[in-house]
Formats: structure tokens, sequence, C-alpha cells
């Protein structure tokens, strides 16, 4: 039997997870798991980069991360699903990786720059936010994972993490293998402000949420800008709403509000309903396992717990390859 590839991903517990992580990350990892020795973790380390000043909310959001994935399908028969603060391991080899990666790397970083301009909010001037794709690094060489699955914009991520295992191997030996970008293709999910969907921009439709929230949501969504009155012909190649409607509506239903919006035959009030059954339809079995999660907190820490004692065992034995090749034991 051939032995399956390891890939490794994680996700910053920053707060419930909406579309644009489902369809960004989740669905894809979901496949991958028929296919891959699949490692994912909850990077509350990572969320103290921001959100050092109160942490409080981390461990209700890391449960509330934990139940997202169960409730779209990631399965813990399939993969292995833990807490990054839960394996010390990782504090451990992020040590000794600072110790050999450049400053001028780390600053070179294209997201470094773009955070601290986006965050403005927060004071990002730390050195665990300047160095946290050494923390990153850590994270996927730990487990040797072949891979890691990313967007295009992500690949400078994995290219540094490749950059400080082969760092580490000229000088100690060859321990860590450099880990391939996996490219995912992703759909375009626009918030209702058609700006990027993100919580820190309060326009997201999170996959956890009752139908008339989500209602409430779409009755809000931003259509094609030109369309100022209901007898205004309308261009659905501009509207986020028939974006939406592209991933969730039926056939039928696509055709034919490309072709009245375009006539004005129907109107926007009309179309955000429509769309926004046939979304509330499609994730009702998310919120129907989610609820089931819910109901059974012991299994879900017992879920974590078995996750975490998976990782903590070949943390261990590379932790144990690690201090021998720098000789510190």
């Amino acid at each position: 039997m051939t032995k399956k590839k390891r890939i490794l991903s994680g996700m910053r517990p920053t707060g419930p997870l909406h579309l644009g992580n489902l369809h960004g990350a989740l669905a894809n990892w979901v496949e991958m798991q028929e296919t891959f020795d699949c490692f994912f973790f909850i990077a509350d380390w990572h969320a103290l980069t921001s959100d050092y000043e109160d942490p409080s909310a981390i461990t209700g959001y890391t449960r509330d991360v934990l139940l997202d994935w169960l409730s779209v399908g990631l399965s813990p028969e399939k993969s292995t699903l833990f807490v990054q603060s839960e394996i010390r391991e990782h504090a451990e080899l992020y040590l000794i990786l600072s110790m050999i990666t450049p400053v001028p790397w780390l600053e070179r970083n294209p997201t470094y720059k773009d955070q601290i301009l986006q965050l403005s909010n927060k004071d990002l001037s730390t050195f665990g936010f300047l160095g946290y794709p050494v923390l990153q690094a850590a994270d996927i060489i730990m487990y040797k994972a072949y891979g890691v699955p990313v967007g295009v914009d992500q690949v400078p991520h994995v290219e540094i993490t490749r950059e400080i295992a082969r760092r580490f191997n000229h000088f100690y030996g060859d321990v860590f293998p450099e880990p391939e970008s996996i490219l995912t293709k992703t759909p375009k999910i626009l918030g209702v402000d058609r700006r990027k969907m993100s919580k820190s921009y309060d326009n997201a439709i999170f996959i956890s949420e009752d139908p008339d929230e989500i209602e409430a949501k779409v009755a809000k969504m931003l259509t094609d800008p030109q369309r100022a009155r209901r007898s205004d012909p309308g261009n659905p190649d501009v509207c986020n709403v028939f974006e939406f409607h592209k991933l969730y509506s039926d056939e039928s239903v696509i055709e034919n509000v490309n072709k009245t919006c375009r006539t004005a035959e129907i109107g926007c009030v009309e179309c955000k309903q429509t769309m926004a059954q046939f979304l509330i339809k499609a994730l009702e079995p998310i919120r129907n396992k989610r609820k089931y999660y819910v109901e059974r907190p012991q299994l879900v820490d017992d879920i974590i717990a078995d996750g975490c004692d998976k990782a903590r065992k070949v943390a261990r034995q590379t932790m144990g390859e690690v201090r021998e090749a720098i000789s510190i034991k």
C-alpha cells in the first residue's frame, strides 16, 4: 500500500469561520483528506501576534474553529486535528530556528508591511510579529510535511519556510525536507460590502449563522453600483450577489437571473431573497452537524485530546532528531 504524502496547514482562532474560509481553504482540506495524510492545527500562538493585549477570547475561538471544521466535514478519523499551544515542541523548534534565521529574511516578507498597514489600530512593532514566519516554519517542518495547501498570495510564506529548512540542513545535516506549495483554486468570495470577506471588516457571512442572520446580511449586500433604480438594467458580471448565485443557486436560476437582471425584469431585492434561500439551504447540513457537536462537548474534548496526542508523538520524535543534530540534548 502506497504511503500517503503528508500535508499541513492551520488557521488562527480569531473568531467563527466565514464563507471566505470555507471556499478559500476548508473545502479543499475536506477533499485532501482522501488522498493525503493531513495535519490541521489551530494556531492559537499565532493569534497572539496581533491579539496579545487581550488574549481572553482565544480559547473560546479555538473551540469555535474546531466546531466549524467538524461541521464542514473534517474528520478526526481521516485527519490529525490539533491545537498548536498543546504541542510545546513547536516553541522549542521556533527558538532554535530563530537562532539561524537572518532578520532581513523576515523584513522582506511581503505580508509584514501589508499587515502593519491593515492593522494600524494595533501596535505590531514586536519581535513576535516580525518573527511569526519562523514560528510558521517550525509548525510546518516539525511534521516533515511534503506540502502546504495555499493560495497564490501565500506562496512567499512557504518559500521562507523552505529557506529556513535549507539553512538548518546546511548547518546541521539533512533533518528537514523542504515543503512544497500546493496551489489550490479558490472562488472569488467578497464580503457584503464588496471588499475581501474578513471578520475585521465586519462584512462576513459566517458558516454557523442562522437563516435570519443570513437573510439580513444578504439584504445589505452591494450589487451593480450603476443600477440606481429598479427599472434600470443591471450587469450581473459586476454584481457580488450574482457571484454567490453561481456558487449556491440552481443552474436554471443562475441563467434566469443573468438574463432578467440585464433586462430589468428582476430587481435587486428579489434577486437577493432568492440567493439567500439557496445559501441557507446549502449551509443547513453544516449548521445541523455543528449542532450535533455543540450538544456533545465531551466528544469534542476527546477529539482535541486525541489529535494533540497524535501530533505530539510526531513532534517529540522530530525534536529528538533536532537535538541530536545540534548536539544539545
